[in-house]
């Protein structure tokens, strides 16, 4: 049976992408507002959740297996179908605390070992297709249409966090009402998810093309196995630290994303703790409609927006706007930490949801330039690995501060903590001028082939 090597790529970019935010979102943000309404204090949220990144950083070293054996087609379904079984595995292990230890606040963290066991596994399984479905985008997209659909593919990963921090949080407070019971509603929305993100795993095994160049990387004799292994990670590695202003890039990667960093841990808490202690007060249920409609909208805009202004001007062009979009957000919520409104009124409702809107259209268009600058760094001819350890910098940029926030939070409280973040933007303009310089002002926009071979000699060694 000849299997098509093209298709388009409307069919398969956003589910594909989708699907791969969905167990990253689960382990980093999901995972968050579960174990606060199980009852898990803000510094334990921050500091266990914050090592869950830890897959993301250490990929690199495992990503050269998934380049030499198998192709990145065959390892994006495994990883999916090992996903689904990691959810159905927290849907069984979610302890089931009291009445008294909810309402305390203040549960041992020694009760969640087990699923926080299974969130490990869906986080290494989740990191794998991360290699394998970044690689698969490459080799089966030119350039063009790498830019073109980056703001595509950007809107339908931060989709699936919308599903989860928006519809599945939604989900999740319904059943907390309806259920009168906040463990058992939270296993049937994992539930949900495992079945739910079975069928789109399903759908990819029937779905995504086999392009011609998908093969696995061997020796030039032919040869692979163990040691095609160890020379591919060798010369992955070095290859990559001699790149052209390396270390720049790393710092762009490390810091791009700081203030987003420590935000992303603390505005579901915020949102849902009481106005007594700063926050905003809102149910499981307010907090799943600001980000599953009103979020979803501003990220879709953001991302579309910003592949299409990517794709017509290039990164350099677009560069300094979008970092200013996404290192801003933090003002929405030094907004709302100062006048605290009720969500439960016309105008207050109406400002949470602004900002929400906000908040997730700078993230949209401002995450464009980022996810640019990675596949630009990485081009060549070990971009899976090279795009693979790019991203490792990323996650260890969002994984550090992440892991303090909850700390520094409790330190400064809601209000001085986003003050704080404010001034971590002064980090990501600093990186933006450093890298700048470097990019070819023709990445990114539609070129004709003598000039994207020009693109492709910048980032040679």
């Amino acid at each position: 049976m000849k299997h098509p090597t093209k298709r388009n790529p409307w069919a398969w970019i956003p589910t594909l992408y989708f699907a791969q935010g969905i167990p990253y979102f689960a382990v980093n943000m999901i995972s968050v507002m579960m174990f606060k309404r199980l009852g898990m204090s803000n510094a334990d949220i921050a500091l266990y959740t914050g090592w869950l990144y830890l897959p993301w950083v250490i990929k690199p070293f495992w990503s050269p297996i998934v380049d030499v054996i198998k192709t990145k087609r065959w390892w994006t379904v495994a990883m999916q179908i090992i996903v689904t079984l990691a959810l159905a595995g927290v849907a069984f292990t979610i302890p089931t605390p009291g009445a008294a230890e909810l309402a305390a606040g203040n549960v041992s963290v020694n009760l969640f070992t087990l699923c926080l066991a299974i969130f490990w596994v869906m986080a290494f399984a989740s990191a794998t297709h991360d290699i394998a479905s970044d690689g698969f985008y490459m080799l089966a997209l030119n350039t063009n249409e790498q830019s073109l659909f980056v703001g595509i593919r950007s809107t339908f990963y931060r989709c699936a966090s919308i599903l989860g921090q928006g519809g599945l949080v939604a989900l999740a407070g319904y059943l907390e009402v309806s259920m009168a019971n906040i463990p058992k509603a939270w296993i049937t929305t994992f539930a949900c998810m495992a079945v739910f993100f079975g069928v789109v795993s399903v759908y990819h095994m029937f779905i995504l093309p086999y392009p011609v160049s998908d093969k696995p990387t061997v020796d030039a004799d032919g040869k692979g196995g163990v040691g095609a292994v160890v020379r591919s990670f060798g010369d992955s590695f070095a290859t990559f630290f001699k790149k052209k202003y390396v270390f720049i890039a790393i710092l762009f990667m490390l810091l791009y994303r700081l203030p987003e960093a420590q935000l992303i841990k603390l505005i579901q808490p915020f949102l849902v703790d009481p106005q007594s202690v700063g926050g905003l007060g809102l149910t499981t249920a307010q907090v799943g409609l600001a980000y599953g409609t009103i979020g979803v909208i501003g990220l879709t805009v953001g991302g579309i927006i910003g592949g299409i202004c990517a794709s017509a001007g290039g990164l350099k062009k677009w560069i300094w706007p979008m970092a200013l979009c996404i290192s801003l957000n933090s003002i929405v919520y030094i907004a709302l930490s100062y006048f605290e409104p009720d969500v439960n009124t016309l105008w207050g409702g109406i400002s949470i949801y602004a900002c929400v809107f906000v908040d997730q259209f700078g993230y949209g268009f401002g995450f464009t330039a980022f996810m640019l600058f990675m596949m630009y760094f990485a081009d060549g001819p070990y971009k899976t690995s090279h795009y693979a350890i790019c991203t490792a910098f990323m996650a260890l940029g969002m994984m550090l501060p992440g892991m303090i926030a909850g700390w520094v939070q409790e330190q400064l409280g809601y209000n001085g903590f986003f003050w704080y973040v404010l001034c971590c933007t002064f980090a990501t303009w600093a990186v933006t001028a450093l890298v700048y310089p470097h990019i070819n002002p023709n990445y990114g926009r539609k070129v004709n082939k003598v000039i994207e071979e020009n693109i492709a000699e910048d980032t040679e060694v």
